[in-house]
């Protein structure tokens, strides 16, 4: 049997933390050597590790990148909220290491990625484009990573700008709803893991598409199964498309 792949899990003691690290434990070609958070050190965890799957938080990413590329080692990013500075320095640590930036690991979250931009496709410019997402009461950002992605694949296909199209909610005498538009809503309450939808709506019918988590698990599976993946890969930015080979 070949050695196990070697894991840091970054943002350790937090919920996704903590489901990696069961999900790992499970998994006789995984072993999770360094359990890092908040005030521990991350650079000597490196030293004993392949990989790192950080789920910690958003303003501590680049530099987790930066240490990545700097000591060889693969990343797999589940934080979601970046801005684009913060993503050019995620890309450009991936030109050292093989990283996954992904905003969502599910496998069914991914299958609605791919089904969300055939449906755009195939129903053409007749249909109104809206997204709306769930999480519980203490997620910090909005709207969701996955959301913000649902978003933009509508837009890629209607050839709009996403800065541009989404409006975030709707308030006061906003006038009648454009064709350029692309509706995302953000709902926060209780203890929802994350529901999405996406819904295509035109004068007689529609469509839409749900995807509902019900434990972090099949996160932690996926991210997993991420790291495993971009161990076989050489340098570069992937996504968990490629991982699932969607592409």
């Amino acid at each position: 049997m070949s050695n196990p792949l070697r894991l840091c899990i970054l943002g350790a003691r937090g919920r996704m933390g903590q489901a990696l690290i069961r999900g790992a434990s499970g998994d006789p070609s995984l072993l999770v050597t360094a359990e890092v958070d908040a005030g521990d050190d991350l650079q000597s965890a490196l030293a004993g590790c392949d990989g790192v799957i950080d789920f910690s938080a958003t303003q501590i990413t680049a530099s987790v990148a930066k240490a990545c590329a700097e000591a060889g080692k693969l990343l797999v990013i589940g934080t979601t909220g970046h801005e684009q500075p913060e993503r050019d320095l995620i890309a450009a640590a991936a030109k050292k290491i093989p990283l996954v930036f992904s905003p969502n690991y599910s496998v069914g979250v991914n299958t609605l990625f791919w089904i969300t931009r055939k449906a755009a496709e195939i129903l053409g410019p007749g249909f109104d484009l809206e997204v709306v997402e769930m999480h519980h009461r203490l997620k910090k950002d909005s709207p969701s990573g996955t959301a913000r992605r649902l978003a933009e694949i509508l837009a890629e296909v209607r050839k709009l700008d996403y800065a541009e199209a989404a409006r975030h909610g709707r308030a006061g005498i906003v006038g009648e709803r454009t064709e350029e538009e692309i509706g995302v809503h953000a709902i926060r309450g209780g203890d929802v893991v994350g529901d999405h939808t996406v819904i295509y709506a035109a004068p007689g019918e529609r469509l839409e598409l749900t995807h509902k988590a019900s434990s972090r698990d099949t996160f932690a599976r996926g991210a997993l199964r991420a790291a495993k993946w971009a161990a076989t890969q050489p340098a570069g930015l992937y996504d968990m498309q490629d991982v699932l080979g969607l592409k």
